[in-house]
């Protein structure tokens, strides 16, 4: 699944990251762990050899709690919530947002490790992610945390396609507030295999998937839109505003008073990877989109390219077709509205 990324580097969208690759990635960091305080431990029990046994206990649980506790703690802090076993799994914690943890998160998720993973051999992390839809341990629940997949397998980072450029700011009114991560999921994998479907089994799910989207915002697609080109107008609007939170979060830098490598458009800001569309105050759209000509990228299943000379919807930039004004652009995959 695609993501926006943020100014921490923080992938937006991501998937939650299940036991498996959790319980490897904290095999690693106990491995790790614990020889680094087996060693520090030796070294200071030689060290304090010398002093009473109450001194001797003080250092111990001191040795303890810095090591064991302390340590994950910092390195999550550093690190924006990538230890070295997440980093060798391509996980990473970050908040509820999708924002960077701070030293707040990691505090909370080391203290309930203690108890969770340290005192109870990890039985109880392992049930409570098992329960979890998203597979969090109490200590995620606790600090507002998720843990995700950074990186996926190549086979399945395919690019969800851009909309046709009529579609282009038709949803920026849109409520996407009641729609749950699980539809986008589905959506997004439609979008991204639909040239690989059967046409008649590709316009049904495109449809179903629709009539669950239209149930979620309560708003239905406007007339004549195809029910895979409004899954992907829909799409590309949230990525929008999912840039546009991402920057607003990372802060202005410099003189500008823009985040670094954002863009001044219509709108606004603009980060990189979005472009504002001429004539159209206030709407972006993944770049690559270009009103007015350039295809989408795909051709929606049963659905035929579009004509030359077939007429846009209203609003939509001209496509030069009419005589005297040129060639006509290039077809987008979708067949406009008549």
């Amino acid at each position: 699944m695609s993501g926006v990324v943020t100014g921490d580097a923080v992938v937006l969208g991501l998937q939650p990251a299940r036991l498996p690759s959790r319980a490897l990635a904290l095999l690693l960091d106990l491995v790790v762990v614990w020889a680094a305080y087996l060693l520090i431990g030796v070294g200071l029990t030689v060290a304090t050899a010398s002093l009473d046994e109450a001194a001797q206990m003080a250092v111990s649980i001191a040795c303890f709690l810095l090591v064991l506790v302390g340590a994950p703690i910092a390195v999550e802090t550093l690190s924006h919530g990538r230890s070295l076993g997440k980093l060798a799994c391509g996980l990473r914690v970050v908040r509820d947002d999708g924002g960077p943890i701070r030293f707040r998160h990691a505090l909370v998720r080391g203290a309930m490790g203690v108890v969770e993973i340290l005192m109870t051999f990890g039985v109880v992390a392992c049930i409570a992610s098992l329960v979890s839809a998203r597979g969090r341990r109490i200590g995620d629940v606790f600090a507002g945390t998720l843990v995700v997949r950074e990186r996926l397998p190549a086979g399945r980072t395919a690019a969800v396609p851009p909309p046709p450029p009529w579609l282009v700011g038709r949803f920026t009114e849109l409520d996407l507030s009641a729609v749950p991560e699980s539809l986008w999921l589905e959506i997004r994998q439609y979008l991204t295999r639909m040239r690989q479907l059967d046409p008649a089994v590709g316009q049904r799910l495109a449809e179903r998937l629709a009539d669950e989207l239209v149930a979620r915002t309560g708003t239905p697609p406007p007339p004549g839109v195809p029910a895979a080109g409004y899954l992907a107008g829909v799409v590309a609007e949230r990525q929008v505003r999912d840039a546009r939170r991402a920057f607003a979060a990372a802060g202005p830098v410099g003189g500008s008073g823009r985040p670094a490598g954002a863009l001044p458009g219509a709108a606004g800001l603009v980060g990189p990877g979005v472009a504002a569309v001429p004539g159209s105050p206030g709407d972006t759209v993944p770049a690559g989109v270009v009103p007015g000509g350039g295809g989408s990228g795909f051709a929606a299943p049963g659905l035929s390219e579009v004509a030359p000379g077939a007429a846009a919807p209203a609003g939509a930039p001209d496509s030069g077709a009419a005589a005297g004004n040129g060639p006509a652009a290039p077809a987008t995959g979708f067949a406009p509205p008549a």
